[in-house]
């Protein structure tokens, strides 16, 4: 064997970080807000660490930002419920309606 010949050794790039899968706050909008979009939301946060771990990392971002979108559609869905039944019961009791 040649001492002179070294031979190529190739360094795979390190991964980028995971992204946040939002899990947490996709339960808790499911529990204490809005079910359907908190289920959506769940669907999308436990999908981020398979396609982390699979390398397809583009797409680990988008279902994170998924599940971060959709627990704050959940959240926001009952903060705009809950508005309006405060501006209902207002009006009812301006105009004296029972």
């Amino acid at each position: 064997m040649n001492p002179d010949y070294q031979q190529a050794t190739y360094e795979r790039p390190a991964p980028p970080p995971m992204p946040d899968n939002h899990l947490v706050w996709a339960i808790l909008s499911t529990i204490f807000c809005c079910l359907p979009f908190g289920v959506v939301s769940i669907v999308y946060a436990a999908q981020v660490e398979s396609l982390y771990l699979q390398g397809r990392y583009e797409e680990a971002v988008d279902k994170s930002k998924k599940a971060f979108k959709w627990a704050i559609a959940s959240a926001a869905t009952v903060a705009a419920i809950m508005m309006l039944y405060v501006l209902i019961l207002l009006i009812i009791t301006i105009l004296g309606l029972k």
